[in-house]
């Protein structure tokens, strides 16, 4: 074995281990940043569009809003579940929870 002016030759098997890991490194950093890219992609979005008020009848409180496309749905204090119409804003139907 001769020595060259940067030091010993290093065996074979352990240039492929330190490819492997530098490989590894270089994959991990990637998949890390594409994690943050989605994160920051699904979070831009505003989600649903509801209006600005509703009126809800008899003076009953909003616990719950749901959204869904063409309706939307408010959970009342009193059990209740009031389905309006996404356009026009009117009371479509009223479920009474037990």
């Amino acid at each position: 074995m001769t020595d060259s002016e940067d030091g010993p030759e290093e065996p074979a098997n352990l240039r492929f281990l330190r490819r492997l890991v530098t490989g590894l490194t270089a994959v991990m950093m990637a998949g890390v940043l594409l994690i943050i890219v989605l994160i920051v992609i699904r979070f831009r979005d505003a989600g649903p569009v509801l209006p600005d008020s509703i009126d809800l009848p008899d003076g009953a409180q909003a616990v719950a809003v749901t959204a869904a496309e063409g309706w939307y749905a408010v959970v009342t204090d009193d059990n209740r579940i009031l389905i309006f119409d996404r356009v026009t804003g009117q009371l479509r139907q009223t479920v009474v929870v037990d």
